[in-house]
């Protein structure tokens, strides 16, 4: 194929993202009879335009190039289309969160250290150690990344197990993930 006939290819292709996203939108707008078949016109458009890209760009490189192509001509649909509004006044937030309302317990706070020291740190490790079996690539690189993973996942379960204001949840989530990341660890490791 020329480079002449590649360039209106891609431009053809191009218009034909554009077109079939300006009927998809006028289908989003419409309520009548005749969106069913807009959007069927819209999708088809968008389908044909893949898969005719096949014989003429080559069976690998076509529709490759041809969802990339309508992908662009949509978008430059949908950025010609853009308004800028005017925004509500809204009443400013507040720059840092404030501390919970209910009366503080000892038991909650000494909870709330359990979950974030130690059940933190046990799910970080599961999720560190389901990485390094599961993902693949070099066992050496896998241990390494999963080891490097531990420490940062463990800050942030710690942060956010201590700005939660709910217990509960911090120890399900907390809990769910330890079970299922030790459980995915060890059936790798039986099969």
């Amino acid at each position: 194929m020329t480079p002449a006939a590649e360039v209106f290819a891609a431009a053809a292709l191009t218009a034909l993202g554009a077109a079939a996203a300006l009927i998809l939108r006028r289908a989003w707008r419409r309520r009548d009879g005749a969106r069913p078949w807009l959007m069927l016109a819209g999708w088809g458009a968008l389908a044909a335009a893949v898969l005719g890209a096949a014989p003429v760009l080559g069976p690998a490189r076509g529709p490759f190039m041809a969802s990339a192509l309508v992908s662009f001509g949509a978008l430059a649909v949908v950025a010609a289309s853009l308004q800028k509004r005017t925004s509500r006044s809204r009443p400013p937030r507040e720059v840092a969160l404030e501390p919970s309302e209910r009366p503080s317990k000892a038991w909650r706070g000494w909870l709330r250290v359990l979950l974030a020291g130690p059940l933190g740190g046990v799910a970080a490790m599961g999720v560190g150690l389901a990485w390094a079996v599961w993902v693949p690539g070099p066992p050496q690189t896998r241990i390494v990344l999963g080891g490097l993973l531990v420490p940062v996942l463990w800050a942030a379960g710690m942060a956010w197990t201590l700005s939660d204001d709910k217990i509960l949840r911090a120890t399900a989530v907390l809990s769910g993930v330890t079970l299922a990341t030790f459980t995915a660890a060890v059936l790798k490791g039986f099969s």
